[in-house]
């Protein structure tokens, strides 16, 4: 199995980059994990404490469920994935049945930071976009797909989302093998990319 690793701040377009990875590979070879599955569970705290996180933290994510179902994966067995709300700011309960492929590409804007997690990677990329643009993109997300208002995201992109990148995020690219410049034409990257897993697969 070849696991693939796809980081990158929020809203740079790692969704995208995974997408035209998918294109270019046979249907039923690929799965995909998102570290946003693997938000830690919070239901023993109250709304309005879950509205107070840091989810952009490493410390928000459960790193040891994320490495023991690649782990799993990679001997063959099926994994129950979690499945998280960000309207509730917390896991649903209910769990998707992935099974392995002999590509899983595990996608998220932390999975970079977790050694051991980025060790279990063959292939490391970041994905990097001007932090306006990515503004403008999280904007448009929170408010129109997580119920968000203006106010809310603004605050919490200055009091968080800007420092967590500073701190932990973009540091991260000394670890990429292939920093991705996000916009319509980095189409030679993803050749690249679908080349390297051919020649892997």
């Amino acid at each position: 199995m070849l696991i693939i690793g796809i980081a990158g701040g929020t809203g740079c377009g790692k969704t995208t980059v995974v997408n035209q990875i998918l294109n270019q590979l046979p249907e039923g070879e690929v799965g995909v994990i998102s570290q946003d599955s693997y938000y830690k569970d919070t239901s023993h705290l109250s709304f309005d404490e879950r509205v107070k996180i840091n989810f952009d933290h490493p410390r928000s994510i459960d790193f040891e469920l994320l490495e023991s179902h690649l782990k799993k994966l990679k001997t063959g067995q099926t994994i129950a994935q979690p499945v998280y709300s960000f309207v509730k700011h917390n896991r649903t309960g209910d769990t998707i049945l992935t099974h392995p492929r002999k590509v899983m590409i595990v996608e998220g804007i932390l999975i970079l930071t977790n050694p051991e997690l980025r060790d279990m990677f063959d292939i490391k990329i970041f994905v990097h976009a001007d932090s306006d643009e990515r503004l403008i993109r999280r904007l448009k997300r929170d408010i129109s797909e997580r119920g968000r208002d203006l106010d809310e995201v603004l605050n919490r992109y200055q009091s968080t989302l800007k420092p967590m990148h500073q701190q932990f995020i973009e540091p991260m690219k000394e670890y990429a093998d292939i920093i991705i410049p996000n916009n319509k034409y980095n189409t030679v990257a993803v050749d690249i990319v679908k080349t390297i897993i051919n020649d892997r697969l």
